[in-house]
């Protein structure tokens, strides 16, 4: 099989661990009932399942990648969260948070190039 199809795999999964990551965040950022209800709810459910879908897409996707190269993929979850951050959770997006997330982006692509 193609090394692309496994390094896409790993991309996907790190977006749905940002996407776990952010419904994770509006669960705590709401009221609950009582202690049972903060952790068994929709949201966290949802978010920690796709963590556990995520376990499983990187393990199938190492199949297919150098083990140097899938952090470095990985890495991208940073980028996803700070965007998802600012779509879905409406937090600004400081100058710090966009240094660090270009640092991040140069090393990847410094990476994966050379």
């Amino acid at each position: 099989m193609n090394s692309s199809i496994y390094a896409l795999t790993m991309l996907l999964s790190a977006l749905l661990a940002a996407v776990s990551q952010v419904l994770l965040k509006i669960s705590a950022n709401r009221p609950h009932k009582n202690r049972i209800s903060e952790y068994l709810n929709v949201w966290v459910i949802t978010g920690y399942g796709l963590l556990v879908l995520t376990l499983l897409m990187n393990t199938w996707a190492y199949r297919g990648v150098e083990y140097k190269i899938g952090p470095i993929l990985n890495s991208a979850s940073y980028v996803f969260v700070m965007l998802l951050g600012r779509l879905v959770l409406k937090e600004k997006i400081t100058k710090r948070k966009a240094v660090g997330v270009s640092v991040i982006v140069l090393g990847i692509v410094i990476s994966t190039v050379f």
